[in-house]
């Protein structure tokens, strides 16, 4: 058996009070979640709050763990949290040329990448949390 090698992320659905979300445009992927890997010694809950912070400007309070997402393929482990805003002004970063609040159909549209699009789903279904996906 070869090297044990994980990737370990964070993403959050980042909601308001009038169930809009949170999505930032990456240069490369198109219109997606705020989330990024964790880095060493840090938390879960930390590392999803800074890429929140750090990719479009809000500051996010986080409300519930929803699951985690497991591409197989690439060897990455993306623990998925609820969120809501606190804080903070959009703003455009590196990683989002674009970042705005948007309603789920809205959002479901824009997002071009699949597991991203069935990942916001399964977060809005808290009937499904825990969730364990695997591709």
């Amino acid at each position: 058996m070869g090297q044990s090698i994980h990737i370990v992320s964070a993403e959050v659905v980042v909601m308001t009070d009038d169930r809009k979300v949170l999505l930032i445009k990456d240069p490369n992927r198109g219109w997606e979640l705020p989330g990024g890997k964790v880095e060493a010694g840090e938390t879960l809950r930390h590392a999803a709050v800074r890429e929140v912070r750090e990719e479009s400007g809000i500051e996010a309070e986080l409300t519930k763990y929803c699951g985690v997402h497991q591409i197989v393929s690439r060897n990455i482990c993306n623990h998925i949290f609820l969120g809501k805003p606190i804080g903070g002004t959009l703003t455009t970063s590196e990683e989002s040329v674009e970042v705005g609040y948007f309603t789920i159909e809205e959002a479901l549209e824009m997002i071009a990448m699949e597991h991203i699009k069935h990942r916001l789903a399964h977060c809005l279904d808290e009937q499904k949390h825990p969730f364990l996906l695997e591709s």
